[in-house]
């Protein structure tokens, strides 16, 4: 009975050395946009990006998946995540080679949101 107590014990505490775990007021915020959007942008004539519905997953740096989430309809998005450092890489959109996702790094703070812009490459030169 001893040993089976102990066994459990120590199985719940190797669990609990996994992935930290994400921290309610630390994580990520921003928007996941397309861009450019023109061949040619003018002073008077600006072509922003696009915001962009997307799924993005984000890695830790060993590469494994810790989350992924989906930006809205007007690209943004916000995530708990634990202190540290991430690269942020979008799913490809469609059957198409374009929109491209751009990967993107990112360093995580406690008690802050990190801002950040997800980029696709439009492919429009």
């Amino acid at each position: 009975m001893t040993y089976r107590i102990a066994s459990i014990a120590l199985a719940l505490l190797v669990a609990a050395c996994g992935t930290p775990a994400a921290q309610p007021g630390t994580g990520i915020q921003g928007t996941v946009q397309a861009g450019p959007t023109c061949p040619v942008e003018r002073i008077n004539s600006p072509c922003p990006p696009h915001p962009l519905a997307a799924t993005v997953v984000v890695r830790d740096g060993s590469g494994t998946e810790v989350t992924r989430f989906h930006s809205g309809a007007d690209g943004r998005f916000k995530v708990d995540l634990a202190p540290g450092s991430y690269t942020l890489v979008g799913l490809n959109i469609g059957t198409g080679f374009l929109p491209r996702p751009i990967p993107t790094s990112v360093a995580v703070t406690r008690g802050a949101y990190t801002s950040i812009n997800v980029e696709y490459d439009s492919g429009i030169r």
